[in-house]
């Protein structure tokens, strides 16, 4: 017990610290601690979690690889001018592959027959502004990045737009507090996400360095809350809830 509540604290501790190092623009040494913080995250996952997502965790190891080879991006050897930048290739592919974990338990878990049913209004709207945020957001990179650096970034933003739309629809479709805590964990990753392509493609703000790791923090916190609540089935809307009391 005490041990877990250390980890809790020192966690927090090094959040507090990551998001001044984004804000200082010393990216090297934010990633390094990043690294650290998930592979602590993971200890604590493990520690404290009876009920384990055999999705999560892989999410978290999925995740903390991904850092990993962000870390050596930035320590490891350089990479000859023209040469492939297997750091950011293997770092991005892990990030997508660790998102479509939580993908992957949502479209376990929910009656698509069923939601599609009460909800298709706000399914067929998400599919649009999904298909029209993804083509705006990649485009902010297509001068910078090389022609399958932007395919690969391309995927990486529908992807998290994909995360997002299925949070919103599990979220309606359960409408308990953990798939609220989901759906405000994955805003904060599209927020963090987004903010970081500006911060890397448009703007060179430390501001932003700031903002985005603060949001990415907020979005750990949240799911990992999400982890820890109990799970429902799908709940009754309100309308129905009318209905059987005769309102």
């Amino acid at each position: 017990m005490i041990v877990n509540r250390i980890l809790k604290v020192l966690l927090l501790l090094l959040a507090g610290i990551l998001i001044v190092l984004q804000g200082l623009a010393l990216e090297a040494e934010g990633t390094v601690l990043g690294t650290i913080m998930l592979v602590l995250l993971s200890v604590l996952y493990n520690r404290i979690t009876q009920d384990k997502s055999i999705y999560f965790q892989a999410f978290l190891v999925l995740f903390t690889i991904g850092h990993l080879f962000s870390s050596l991006g930035w320590y490891g050897p350089m990479i000859k001018e023209g040469g492939i930048d297997y750091y950011y290739y293997g770092a991005n592919i892990l990030y997508i592959t660790s998102y479509l974990m939580f993908v992957l338990k949502i479209i376990k878990s929910i009656n698509f027959r069923e939601a599609y049913r009460d909800l298709a209004i706000p399914v067929v709207i998400l599919l649009v502004l999904d298909v029209f945020c993804v083509i705006i957001v990649s485009d902010t990179t297509r001068g910078t990045l090389s022609f399958y650096e932007y395919i690969l970034e391309f995927v990486y933003n529908s992807v998290i737009m994909l995360l997002l739309s299925l949070a919103l629809i599990n979220y309606l479709y359960r409408n308990d507090k953990k798939s609220m805590l989901f759906l405000i964990g994955s805003i904060c990753i599209v927020f963090s996400e987004i903010i970081q392509l500006a911060y890397y493609y448009i703007i060179d703000d430390n501001y932003l360095g700031f903002v985005y790791s603060f949001f990415l923090v907020m979005a750990f916190i949240f799911f990992y809350l999400k982890s820890q609540a109990k799970y429902t089935g799908p709940q009754p809307s309100y309308l129905d809830m009318d209905e059987r009391l005769g309102a």
